[in-house]
């Protein structure tokens, strides 16, 4: 009995190797049928972060917009990539857009909420995309690691292309 593929937790950091990796999750998902659940987690604010703002911007609701405002410009980035990811594909290829049944923007720690959320979306993969090279890749890295460490269903991590 080959295990089914259902639903499809594909988690994106914004990096443009995401857009490589939503490559091979809507190729799974088209060729099992499967739903695709897009993620996006903000990193929580560090504490100097927290200080700095609590420096500069008084009140809690001044505070609590510009949070908001750090949301929306995620979303709109998200959204700008997804849009044009699927606006490349064409003929049945272009259908499997169909096939994205969330796209949720959240506040966490990356592979805290990527494990929670595949779990309460029923989901039986997760897909993400390896990093390049630099700073972010060993904390990108680390978030890779750990979701490899304790996820319960498969796991993919799609590395990052080689030029050439």
């Amino acid at each position: 009995m080959e295990p089914m593929v259902t639903h499809i937790l594909f988690a994106t950091d914004l990096s443009h190797n995401s857009t490589y990796a939503l490559r091979h999750a809507a190729a799974l998902a088209q060729s099992t049928g499967a739903k695709i659940h897009v993620l996006h987690v903000n990193e929580p604010l560090s504490d100097d972060a927290k200080v700095t703002m609590e420096m500069f911007i008084m009140s809690e609701e001044s505070r609590k917009n510009a949070i908001e405002r750090r949301h929306e410009m995620v979303r709109k980035v998200l959204a700008e990539r997804q849009a044009n990811f699927w606006s490349k594909l064409e003929g049945d290829d272009a259908k499997i857009k169909d096939q994205v049944a969330s796209i949720e923007v959240t506040d966490g720690h990356p592979a805290e909420v990527i494990l929670r959320r595949s779990q309460e979306l029923g989901c039986d993969l997760i897909v993400l995309g390896a990093h390049d090279h630099g700073f972010s890749h060993t904390f990108l890295g680390t978030v890779a690691k750990r979701v490899l460490r304790r996820s319960a269903i498969p796991t993919l991590i799609v590395p990052h292309p080689t030029e050439g």
